[in-house]
Protein backbone atom coordinates (compact mmCIF):
# COMPACT_ATOMS: atom_id res chain seq x y z
CA UNK A 1 0.00 0.00 0.00
CA UNK A 2 1.11 3.49 -0.40
CA UNK A 3 1.83 5.32 3.74
CA UNK A 4 -0.79 8.04 2.27
CA UNK A 5 -3.21 5.25 2.40
CA UNK A 6 -3.05 5.68 5.69
CA UNK A 7 -4.87 8.98 6.08
CA UNK A 8 -7.14 8.19 3.73
CA UNK A 9 -8.57 4.84 6.09
CA UNK A 10 -8.32 7.31 9.17
CA UNK A 11 -10.00 9.82 7.81
CA UNK A 12 -13.03 7.23 6.55
CA UNK A 13 -13.07 5.93 10.59
CA UNK A 14 -12.56 9.25 12.34
CA UNK A 15 -13.06 12.16 9.80
CA UNK A 16 -14.64 14.54 12.53
CA UNK A 17 -12.04 13.87 15.54
CA UNK A 18 -8.63 16.44 15.19
CA UNK A 19 -5.79 14.79 13.52
CA UNK A 20 -3.42 17.66 14.16
CA UNK A 21 -3.00 20.74 15.64
CA UNK A 22 -0.57 23.85 16.76
CA UNK A 23 -1.58 26.48 19.04
CA UNK A 24 -4.72 27.25 17.56
CA UNK A 25 -4.57 25.79 14.81
CA UNK A 26 -6.23 22.08 13.79
CA UNK A 27 -6.88 19.82 11.21
CA UNK A 28 -9.48 17.10 11.44
CA UNK A 29 -8.59 13.86 9.40
CA UNK A 30 -11.42 14.55 6.76
CA UNK A 31 -9.90 17.81 5.92
CA UNK A 32 -6.54 17.18 6.25
CA UNK A 33 -7.17 14.17 4.06
CA UNK A 34 -9.35 16.68 1.49
CA UNK A 35 -6.43 18.78 1.59
CA UNK A 36 -3.91 16.26 0.75
CA UNK A 37 -5.89 15.23 -2.24
CA UNK A 38 -5.64 18.73 -3.31
CA UNK A 39 -1.94 18.62 -2.95
CA UNK A 40 -1.56 15.72 -5.22
CA UNK A 41 -3.86 17.56 -8.02
CA UNK A 42 -1.97 20.55 -7.26
CA UNK A 43 1.70 18.63 -8.28
CA UNK A 44 -0.10 16.83 -10.97
CA UNK A 45 -0.50 20.50 -12.62
CA UNK A 46 2.78 21.56 -12.04
CA UNK A 47 3.70 18.22 -13.81
CA UNK A 48 4.99 16.32 -11.20
CA UNK A 49 4.98 12.84 -12.01
CA UNK A 50 5.29 9.11 -9.85
CA UNK A 51 8.72 9.24 -8.48
CA UNK A 52 9.75 12.93 -8.85
CA UNK A 53 11.31 14.38 -6.05
CA UNK A 54 9.26 16.56 -4.08
CA UNK A 55 11.17 18.57 -0.88
CA UNK A 56 9.53 19.85 2.08
CA UNK A 57 11.30 22.29 3.71
CA UNK A 58 9.42 23.24 6.84
CA UNK A 59 9.24 23.32 10.75
CA UNK A 60 6.66 21.99 12.66
CA UNK A 61 3.25 23.61 11.04
CA UNK A 62 -0.09 21.74 10.46
CA UNK A 63 1.35 22.17 6.78
CA UNK A 64 4.01 19.47 6.76
CA UNK A 65 1.42 16.41 7.06
CA UNK A 66 -0.61 18.00 4.47
CA UNK A 67 2.35 18.52 2.06
CA UNK A 68 3.65 14.92 3.00
CA UNK A 69 0.45 12.53 2.65
CA UNK A 70 -0.51 15.12 -0.34
CA UNK A 71 3.40 14.48 -2.25
CA UNK A 72 2.96 10.91 -1.28
CA UNK A 73 -0.65 10.51 -3.28
CA UNK A 74 0.73 11.85 -5.78
CA UNK A 75 3.42 9.37 -6.26
CA UNK A 76 6.04 11.91 -5.78
CA UNK A 77 9.00 10.99 -3.61
CA UNK A 78 8.96 13.00 -0.34
CA UNK A 79 12.71 14.68 0.76
CA UNK A 80 12.43 16.31 4.15
CA UNK A 81 14.47 18.96 4.98
CA UNK A 82 15.76 21.19 7.87
CA UNK A 83 14.65 24.66 7.64
CA UNK A 84 17.86 25.45 9.47
CA UNK A 85 20.12 24.25 6.12
CA UNK A 86 21.87 27.23 4.43
CA UNK A 87 22.42 27.91 0.91
CA UNK A 88 25.31 25.44 0.17
CA UNK A 89 23.72 22.58 1.94
CA UNK A 90 20.20 23.29 0.15
CA UNK A 91 22.00 23.17 -3.06
CA UNK A 92 23.70 19.67 -2.11
CA UNK A 93 19.93 18.53 -1.34
CA UNK A 94 18.35 19.63 -4.43
CA UNK A 95 21.01 18.92 -6.93
CA UNK A 96 21.64 15.20 -5.32
CA UNK A 97 18.18 14.29 -5.02
CA UNK A 98 16.97 15.90 -8.23
CA UNK A 99 14.14 17.64 -6.72
CA UNK A 100 11.88 19.46 -9.29
CA UNK A 101 9.30 21.21 -6.47
CA UNK A 102 10.39 22.47 -2.94
CA UNK A 103 7.83 23.66 -0.88
CA UNK A 104 9.68 26.11 1.75
CA UNK A 105 8.51 28.28 4.83
CA UNK A 106 8.53 31.76 3.17
CA UNK A 107 11.12 33.32 5.96
CA UNK A 108 13.94 30.74 4.15
CA UNK A 109 13.00 32.51 0.78
CA UNK A 110 17.11 33.90 0.46
CA UNK A 111 18.71 31.54 1.57
CA UNK A 112 16.79 28.77 -0.65
CA UNK A 113 16.88 31.17 -3.95
CA UNK A 114 20.56 31.17 -3.15
CA UNK A 115 20.82 27.16 -2.71
CA UNK A 116 18.74 27.13 -6.01
CA UNK A 117 21.27 29.62 -7.82
CA UNK A 118 23.93 27.06 -6.24
CA UNK A 119 22.20 24.15 -7.64
CA UNK A 120 21.50 24.83 -10.87
CA UNK A 121 18.63 22.76 -11.20
CA UNK A 122 14.79 23.55 -12.05
CA UNK A 123 13.38 23.53 -9.20
CA UNK A 124 9.96 25.22 -8.94
CA UNK A 125 9.67 26.85 -5.02
CA UNK A 126 6.29 27.45 -3.14
CA UNK A 127 6.49 29.58 -0.42
CA UNK A 128 4.64 28.04 2.45
CA UNK A 129 3.33 30.45 5.60
CA UNK A 130 1.07 28.89 8.54
CA UNK A 131 -2.35 29.29 6.91
CA UNK A 132 -1.56 30.01 3.32
CA UNK A 133 -2.38 26.30 1.73
CA UNK A 134 -6.10 27.03 1.81
CA UNK A 135 -5.68 29.53 -0.47
CA UNK A 136 -2.85 28.22 -2.22
CA UNK A 137 -5.17 24.49 -3.31
CA UNK A 138 -8.45 26.81 -3.91
CA UNK A 139 -7.59 25.90 -7.50
CA UNK A 140 -7.97 22.67 -6.90
CA UNK A 141 -11.36 21.69 -5.68
CA UNK A 142 -11.11 18.20 -7.06
CA UNK A 143 -8.80 15.86 -4.50
CA UNK A 144 -6.57 12.93 -5.95
CA UNK A 145 -8.58 10.19 -3.86
CA UNK A 146 -5.88 7.41 -5.64
CA UNK A 147 -2.47 7.44 -4.35
CA UNK A 148 0.42 6.30 -6.79
CA UNK A 149 3.12 3.86 -5.90
CA UNK A 150 3.04 1.50 -3.60
CA UNK A 151 5.03 -0.95 -2.13
CA UNK A 152 9.12 -1.10 -2.91
CA UNK A 153 8.20 2.10 -4.77
CA UNK A 154 10.76 4.56 -3.13
CA UNK A 155 8.56 7.39 -0.29
CA UNK A 156 10.83 9.26 1.22
CA UNK A 157 14.56 10.35 0.67
CA UNK A 158 15.84 11.56 4.12
CA UNK A 159 19.71 12.63 4.07
CA UNK A 160 21.79 11.56 7.00
CA UNK A 161 23.55 13.89 8.80
CA UNK A 162 27.07 13.40 6.86
CA UNK A 163 29.42 13.60 10.03
CA UNK A 164 31.95 11.94 7.00
CA UNK A 165 31.66 13.86 3.61
CA UNK A 166 28.51 15.56 2.21
CA UNK A 167 24.84 13.94 3.88
CA UNK A 168 23.45 10.47 1.88
CA UNK A 169 20.09 10.24 1.24
CA UNK A 170 18.24 7.44 2.70
CA UNK A 171 15.99 5.86 0.31
CA UNK A 172 12.69 4.32 2.63
CA UNK A 173 10.23 2.55 0.41
CA UNK A 174 6.46 2.60 1.06
CA UNK A 175 6.63 -0.96 2.72
CA UNK A 176 9.47 0.28 4.84
CA UNK A 177 7.27 2.92 6.38
CA UNK A 178 4.14 1.62 6.41
CA UNK A 179 5.05 -1.61 8.06
CA UNK A 180 7.42 0.65 11.11
CA UNK A 181 4.61 2.89 11.39
CA UNK A 182 1.78 -0.21 11.19
CA UNK A 183 4.28 -2.37 14.35
CA UNK A 184 5.31 0.81 16.32
CA UNK A 185 1.62 2.49 16.45
CA UNK A 186 -0.21 -1.13 17.33
CA UNK A 187 2.29 -3.43 18.64
CA UNK A 188 4.69 -1.38 20.66
CA UNK A 189 2.97 1.72 21.30
CA UNK A 190 -0.53 0.34 21.39
CA UNK A 191 -1.90 3.75 20.13
CA UNK A 192 -5.49 4.06 19.50
CA UNK A 193 -7.66 6.85 18.25
CA UNK A 194 -8.25 8.08 21.74
CA UNK A 195 -4.65 8.93 22.17
CA UNK A 196 -2.93 12.33 21.60
CA UNK A 197 0.42 12.53 20.63
CA UNK A 198 2.60 14.80 21.90
CA UNK A 199 4.48 16.20 18.74
CA UNK A 200 8.04 17.83 19.34
CA UNK A 201 10.36 16.62 17.09
CA UNK A 202 11.00 18.16 14.22
CA UNK A 203 8.87 16.29 11.52
CA UNK A 204 11.49 16.73 8.72
CA UNK A 205 13.76 14.09 11.06
CA UNK A 206 12.79 10.21 10.70
CA UNK A 207 12.04 10.06 14.71
CA UNK A 208 9.63 13.03 14.54
CA UNK A 209 8.69 11.52 10.96
CA UNK A 210 7.20 8.10 11.91
CA UNK A 211 7.02 7.56 15.42
CA UNK A 212 5.05 10.61 16.29
CA UNK A 213 3.34 11.87 13.09
CA UNK A 214 2.66 8.60 11.09
CA UNK A 215 1.88 6.46 13.85
CA UNK A 216 -0.75 8.79 14.82
CA UNK A 217 -1.93 8.82 11.97
CA UNK A 218 -1.86 4.96 11.46
CA UNK A 219 -4.34 4.90 13.93
CA UNK A 220 -6.34 8.23 13.98
CA UNK A 221 -4.84 9.64 16.64
CA UNK A 222 -4.20 13.28 17.36
CA UNK A 223 -0.83 14.96 16.65
CA UNK A 224 -0.41 18.19 19.07
CA UNK A 225 2.70 19.89 17.54
CA UNK A 226 4.92 22.73 18.97
CA UNK A 227 6.97 24.90 16.84
CA UNK A 228 9.90 23.64 18.98
CA UNK A 229 11.03 22.75 21.92
CA UNK A 230 10.48 24.52 25.52
CA UNK A 231 10.42 22.13 28.13
CA UNK A 232 7.84 24.65 30.50
CA UNK A 233 5.86 24.90 27.12
CA UNK A 234 5.59 21.30 26.46
CA UNK A 235 4.98 20.54 30.12
CA UNK A 236 1.87 22.94 30.06
CA UNK A 237 0.81 21.67 26.90
CA UNK A 238 1.07 18.27 28.34
CA UNK A 239 -1.50 19.70 30.89
CA UNK A 240 -3.78 21.59 28.46
CA UNK A 241 -4.02 18.98 25.89
CA UNK A 242 -4.49 15.69 28.42
CA UNK A 243 -1.47 14.37 26.55
CA UNK A 244 -1.19 10.73 26.65
CA UNK A 245 1.80 9.82 24.69
CA UNK A 246 5.66 12.09 24.60
CA UNK A 247 8.44 10.91 22.34
CA UNK A 248 11.86 13.02 22.36
CA UNK A 249 15.36 12.42 22.54
CA UNK A 250 17.71 12.32 25.99
CA UNK A 251 18.18 16.08 25.78
CA UNK A 252 14.41 16.33 26.60
CA UNK A 253 13.66 14.56 28.87
CA UNK A 254 16.30 15.47 31.28
CA UNK A 255 15.07 19.28 30.62
CA UNK A 256 11.70 17.78 31.73
CA UNK A 257 12.65 16.57 34.24
CA UNK A 258 14.66 19.59 35.50
CA UNK A 259 12.03 21.77 34.92
CA UNK A 260 9.36 19.83 36.63
CA UNK A 261 11.75 19.80 39.38
CA UNK A 262 12.24 24.27 39.65
CA UNK A 263 8.30 23.71 39.88
CA UNK A 264 7.02 21.31 41.93
CA UNK A 265 3.62 20.49 41.78
CA UNK A 266 3.06 23.12 38.79
CA UNK A 267 2.08 20.82 36.20
CA UNK A 268 -0.79 17.98 35.81
CA UNK A 269 0.65 15.69 33.62
CA UNK A 270 -1.52 12.65 34.95
CA UNK A 271 -2.92 12.01 31.43
CA UNK A 272 0.27 10.67 30.30
CA UNK A 273 0.47 7.29 30.02
CA UNK A 274 3.77 6.36 28.29
CA UNK A 275 6.60 7.67 27.02
CA UNK A 276 9.23 7.26 24.22
CA UNK A 277 13.14 7.60 23.79
CA UNK A 278 15.69 7.52 21.10
CA UNK A 279 17.89 9.01 19.08
CA UNK A 280 20.57 8.97 21.48
CA UNK A 281 22.03 6.75 25.06
CA UNK A 282 18.91 7.89 27.70
CA UNK A 283 21.09 8.29 30.75
CA UNK A 284 20.23 5.64 33.16
CA UNK A 285 19.86 8.28 36.09
CA UNK A 286 17.90 10.19 33.97
CA UNK A 287 15.20 7.56 33.23
CA UNK A 288 14.61 6.64 37.00
CA UNK A 289 14.31 10.13 37.64
CA UNK A 290 11.77 10.93 35.29
CA UNK A 291 10.00 7.68 36.19
CA UNK A 292 9.64 8.93 40.28
CA UNK A 293 8.57 12.56 38.96
CA UNK A 294 6.26 11.79 36.30
CA UNK A 295 4.61 8.25 36.98
CA UNK A 296 5.36 7.30 33.43
CA UNK A 297 7.10 4.56 31.86
CA UNK A 298 9.57 5.08 30.04
CA UNK A 299 10.29 2.76 26.59
CA UNK A 300 13.98 2.92 25.85
CA UNK A 301 14.52 2.02 21.94
CA UNK A 302 16.98 2.33 18.75
CA UNK A 303 16.58 3.20 15.10
CA UNK A 304 18.02 5.45 12.59
CA UNK A 305 17.25 6.86 9.08
CA UNK A 306 18.74 3.90 7.24
CA UNK A 307 16.21 1.73 9.47
CA UNK A 308 12.59 3.70 8.88
CA UNK A 309 13.45 3.99 12.02
CA UNK A 310 12.51 1.60 14.70
CA UNK A 311 14.43 -1.24 14.84
CA UNK A 312 14.13 -2.28 18.45
CA UNK A 313 12.35 -1.12 21.62
CA UNK A 314 11.87 -2.42 25.37
CA UNK A 315 8.31 -3.61 25.09
CA UNK A 316 5.49 -2.36 27.49
CA UNK A 317 4.39 -6.22 28.19
CA UNK A 318 7.79 -7.52 28.63
CA UNK A 319 10.49 -6.56 31.44
CA UNK A 320 12.38 -3.50 30.43
CA UNK A 321 15.79 -3.26 30.98
CA UNK A 322 17.31 0.51 32.04
CA UNK A 323 19.89 1.62 29.36
CA UNK A 324 19.33 -1.05 27.09
CA UNK A 325 17.52 -0.74 23.49
CA UNK A 326 15.10 -3.81 24.21
CA UNK A 327 15.03 -6.10 21.71
CA UNK A 328 14.47 -6.38 17.80
CA UNK A 329 10.86 -5.72 16.38
CA UNK A 330 8.65 -7.91 14.72
CA UNK A 331 9.95 -8.84 11.62
CA UNK A 332 13.57 -7.30 12.39
CA UNK A 333 16.77 -9.68 13.04
CA UNK A 334 20.02 -8.35 14.66
CA UNK A 335 23.19 -9.61 15.45
CA UNK A 336 26.62 -8.65 16.57
CA UNK A 337 30.28 -8.71 14.36
CA UNK A 338 33.38 -8.46 14.77
CA UNK A 339 33.03 -9.40 18.69
CA UNK A 340 35.71 -8.45 21.04
CA UNK A 341 35.18 -8.87 24.81
CA UNK A 342 31.69 -8.96 24.11
CA UNK A 343 30.99 -5.76 22.28
CA UNK A 344 30.95 -5.65 18.24
CA UNK A 345 28.93 -3.73 15.65
CA UNK A 346 25.60 -4.04 15.14
CA UNK A 347 23.49 -5.45 12.26
CA UNK A 348 20.10 -5.28 11.46
CA UNK A 349 18.07 -7.09 8.96
CA UNK A 350 14.26 -7.24 8.00
CA UNK A 351 11.63 -5.23 6.48
CA UNK A 352 12.79 -2.03 8.21
CA UNK A 353 16.09 -2.03 6.03
CA UNK A 354 16.79 1.21 3.30
CA UNK A 355 16.37 0.35 -0.38
CA UNK A 356 20.11 1.73 -0.34
CA UNK A 357 21.66 5.22 -0.36
CA UNK A 358 20.22 7.75 -3.48
CA UNK A 359 22.46 7.11 -6.67
CA UNK A 360 25.24 5.61 -4.41
CA UNK A 361 25.67 2.45 -5.21
CA UNK A 362 29.07 1.59 -3.73
CA UNK A 363 27.72 3.31 -0.52
CA UNK A 364 25.26 0.90 -0.15
CA UNK A 365 27.02 -1.92 -0.95
CA UNK A 366 29.53 -1.00 2.10
CA UNK A 367 26.41 -0.44 4.20
CA UNK A 368 24.65 -3.24 3.46
CA UNK A 369 25.83 -6.85 2.95
CA UNK A 370 23.94 -9.80 2.33
CA UNK A 371 20.72 -8.43 3.61
CA UNK A 372 22.19 -6.73 7.05
CA UNK A 373 22.44 -3.51 7.87
CA UNK A 374 25.89 -2.08 9.49
CA UNK A 375 24.93 -0.10 11.95
CA UNK A 376 28.50 1.47 12.95
CA UNK A 377 26.80 0.86 16.18
CA UNK A 378 28.81 -0.73 19.22
CA UNK A 379 26.73 -2.86 20.91
CA UNK A 380 26.40 -5.77 23.85
CA UNK A 381 23.83 -8.62 23.98
CA UNK A 382 22.98 -10.18 27.60
CA UNK A 383 20.99 -13.58 27.99
CA UNK A 384 17.62 -12.24 27.31
CA UNK A 385 18.31 -11.30 23.87
CA UNK A 386 18.51 -7.65 25.11
CA UNK A 387 20.79 -5.23 23.32
CA UNK A 388 22.96 -2.19 24.95
CA UNK A 389 24.54 0.55 22.68
CA UNK A 390 28.16 0.82 24.06
CA UNK A 391 28.77 3.44 21.33
CA UNK A 392 29.11 4.25 17.72
CA UNK A 393 32.21 2.82 16.48
CA UNK A 394 33.61 6.68 15.51
CA UNK A 395 33.11 7.77 19.28
CA UNK A 396 35.00 5.34 20.89
CA UNK A 397 37.94 6.54 22.15
CA UNK A 398 41.59 4.90 22.36
CA UNK A 399 43.89 5.96 24.92
CA UNK A 400 47.11 4.32 24.93
CA UNK A 401 45.93 1.32 23.00
CA UNK A 402 42.38 0.84 25.48
CA UNK A 403 39.29 1.18 24.46
CA UNK A 404 37.17 3.27 26.54
CA UNK A 405 33.10 3.70 25.81
CA UNK A 406 32.30 7.68 26.22
CA UNK A 407 28.86 6.65 27.19
CA UNK A 408 30.06 4.68 30.14
CA UNK A 409 32.24 7.57 31.57
CA UNK A 410 28.95 9.81 30.64
CA UNK A 411 26.65 7.53 32.67
CA UNK A 412 28.64 7.91 36.11
CA UNK A 413 29.06 12.14 35.42
CA UNK A 414 25.35 11.85 35.39
CA UNK A 415 25.36 10.36 38.60
CA UNK A 416 26.84 13.94 39.99
CA UNK A 417 23.68 15.74 42.06
CA UNK A 418 25.54 18.82 39.67
CA UNK A 419 25.27 17.66 36.32
CA UNK A 420 22.84 18.41 33.71
CA UNK A 421 24.64 17.34 30.41
CA UNK A 422 27.58 15.88 29.88
CA UNK A 423 29.71 14.52 26.43
CA UNK A 424 32.43 12.81 26.38
CA UNK A 425 35.09 12.96 23.47
CA UNK A 426 38.83 11.96 22.72
CA UNK A 427 41.08 14.79 22.41
CA UNK A 428 44.52 14.00 20.24
CA UNK A 429 47.81 13.10 22.37
CA UNK A 430 51.18 12.79 21.15
CA UNK A 431 51.91 10.11 23.45
CA UNK A 432 48.92 8.10 23.89
CA UNK A 433 47.10 8.50 20.58
CA UNK A 434 43.60 10.03 22.32
CA UNK A 435 42.65 11.16 25.60
CA UNK A 436 39.96 11.17 27.24
CA UNK A 437 38.08 14.54 27.83
CA UNK A 438 34.44 15.29 29.19
CA UNK A 439 32.32 19.05 28.50
CA UNK A 440 30.27 19.45 31.05
CA UNK A 441 26.55 21.40 31.32
CA UNK A 442 25.82 22.25 35.23
CA UNK A 443 22.23 22.05 36.33
CA UNK A 444 20.77 25.66 36.86
CA UNK A 445 22.00 27.10 40.43
CA UNK A 446 24.31 23.67 40.56
CA UNK A 447 28.50 24.51 41.36
CA UNK A 448 31.51 22.17 40.54
CA UNK A 449 34.85 22.24 39.52
CA UNK A 450 36.31 20.67 37.02
CA UNK A 451 38.50 19.38 39.52
CA UNK A 452 35.76 17.79 41.11
CA UNK A 453 34.19 16.17 38.57
CA UNK A 454 37.02 14.56 37.26
CA UNK A 455 37.83 12.62 40.69
CA UNK A 456 34.31 12.38 41.13
CA UNK A 457 34.69 9.81 37.82
CA UNK A 458 38.02 8.99 38.45
CA UNK A 459 36.94 7.17 42.25
CA UNK A 460 34.54 4.74 39.74
CA UNK A 461 36.31 3.46 36.93
CA UNK A 462 39.14 2.36 36.13
CA UNK A 463 42.47 4.44 35.81
CA UNK A 464 42.47 4.29 31.91
CA UNK A 465 38.81 5.51 32.07
CA UNK A 466 38.39 8.89 33.91
CA UNK A 467 38.99 12.17 31.98
CA UNK A 468 41.79 13.73 32.44
CA UNK A 469 40.95 16.84 30.39
CA UNK A 470 37.27 18.28 31.86
CA UNK A 471 35.70 21.96 31.27
CA UNK A 472 31.89 23.28 31.65
CA UNK A 473 30.38 24.85 29.46
CA UNK A 474 26.89 26.85 29.34
CA UNK A 475 24.95 24.13 27.01
CA UNK A 476 26.56 21.33 24.58
CA UNK A 477 25.86 21.89 21.11
CA UNK A 478 22.90 20.05 19.71
CA UNK A 479 21.12 18.91 16.28
CA UNK A 480 17.50 19.77 14.81
CA UNK A 481 16.57 16.94 17.52
CA UNK A 482 17.89 17.83 20.77
CA UNK A 483 20.72 15.47 20.57
CA UNK A 484 23.91 16.20 21.43
CA UNK A 485 26.32 16.75 18.53
CA UNK A 486 29.99 14.85 19.56
CA UNK A 487 31.60 16.12 16.67
CA UNK A 488 31.17 19.68 17.69
CA UNK A 489 31.96 19.25 21.22
CA UNK A 490 35.67 19.56 21.02
CA UNK A 491 35.33 23.32 19.56
CA UNK A 492 33.94 24.11 23.11
CA UNK A 493 36.70 23.18 24.73
CA UNK A 494 38.73 26.53 26.19
CA UNK A 495 41.70 27.52 24.96
CA UNK A 496 43.60 26.52 27.85
CA UNK A 497 43.46 22.70 28.65
CA UNK A 498 40.93 22.55 32.15
CA UNK A 499 41.90 20.15 34.83
CA UNK A 500 44.14 18.12 33.05
CA UNK A 501 46.80 15.38 35.43
CA UNK A 502 49.52 13.32 34.51
CA UNK A 503 49.01 9.56 35.87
Amino acid sequence: MNLSDFLGRSAAQHGPSVAVELGGTSLAYSALDALAGRTAALLAALGVRPGDRVGIMLPNLTEFPVLFYGALRAGAVVVPMNPLLKAREIAHHLKDSGAVVLFAHVSLTEEVAAGRRAAGAPVTVIPVSAGSLTGLLAGHPEPVTTSAGAGDDTAVILYTSGTTGLPKGAELTHTNLARNSEIAARSLFGLTAADNVLGCLPLFHTFGLVVAMNTAVTVGARLTLLARFEPVLALRTVQERRITVFAGVPTMYAALLAARAQEPGAFDTSALRLCLSGGASLPVEVLHGFEKAFGCPVLEGFGMSETSPVASFNHPDRPRKAGSIGTPIEGVEMRLTDVVDGVGELCVRGHNVMKGYWGRPEATAETVRDGWLHTGDLARVDEDGYYSIVDRKKDLVIRGGYNVYPREIEEVLYEHPAVAEAAVVGLPDDVLGEEVAAAVALRPGAEATPEELREFVRGQVAAYKYPRVVWLVDALPKGATGKILKREVAATRPGALVSHADE
